[in-house]
């Protein structure tokens, strides 16, 4: 009978409150401890700050059977925190020989309405992957996930449906042993909602907040025109 496989979440959102990062990241936790995975969760802005916590993420790592990384996308890369986590997880397992074959899942959210947006970050995760020596599971992409703002994805109504079957596929894979399909990497892709309703929403928030700072009237002027 072989040993039951181990998961690690790694949630990188920078934020202290609830994020879209967390809210993904934990559904896909759950989904595999319901079928039968070991699974455990480290936020990183927290883990970093104390060399307990770091060290106690280094040693998660080294536990786990596949990692999995849930980020926002910060100016078309990773928050500073994952970086510096990243590095601490490289330089921990250089020149290691008793590196065994680990796993290695990346998840990027943005406020984009594309998830194209993402995928400069994704190829820096990969990148990650093949030179600390994890095999890739493969990297998944979201965009508009302000619309998610933290809440869980069950409550997120059929908005999120694509959302959570590509996560639902994704923890198969995950249970087995395989990377992500193709299929869960499109249906994470599609556009959560029409991109000129996005336009259009955004444009509202800039003139709410516009307002509410006494500036409505300056949003047009264009002192370099």
């Amino acid at each position: 009978m072989g040993t039951t496989r181990k998961m690690l979440l790694l949630v990188g959102s920078p934020k202290r409150g609830k994020s879209t990062s967390e809210s993904i990241g934990t559904y896909l936790l759950e989904k595999v401890k319901e079928k039968g995975m070991e699974a455990d969760r480290i936020l990183i802005s927290q883990s970093i700050s104390s060399r307990d916590g770091m060290e106690k993420l280094l040693r998660g790592v080294e536990g786990a059977d596949i990692i999995v990384l849930t980020f926002p996308l910060y100016i078309d890369s990773l928050p500073t925190p994952v970086i510096r986590a990243l590095e601490a997880i490289a330089e921990d397992r250089k020149g290691r020989p008793d590196v065994r074959r680990q796993e290695f899942l990346a998840i990027a959210n943005s406020g984009f309405p594309e998830a194209r947006q993402s995928e400069t970050a994704l190829a820096i995760s990969r990148r990650f992957a093949k030179e600390t020596g994890f095999a890739w599971a493969g990297g998944l992409a979201f965009g508009g996930g302000e619309a998610i703002g933290g809440q869980p994805l069950e409550k997120a109504g059929g908005r999120a449906r694509h959302l959570r079957r590509a996560l639902d596929l994704s923890a198969a894979a995950i249970i087995e042993g395989r990377s992500v399909p193709e299929t869960a990497t499109a249906l994470m892709a599609r556009p959560f909602i029409p991109r000129w309703l996005y336009t259009f929403m955004g444009d509202m928030g800039w003139r709410r907040k516009a307002k509410r700072e006494g500036c409505r009237s300056r949003l047009d002027r264009r002192p370099y025109g």
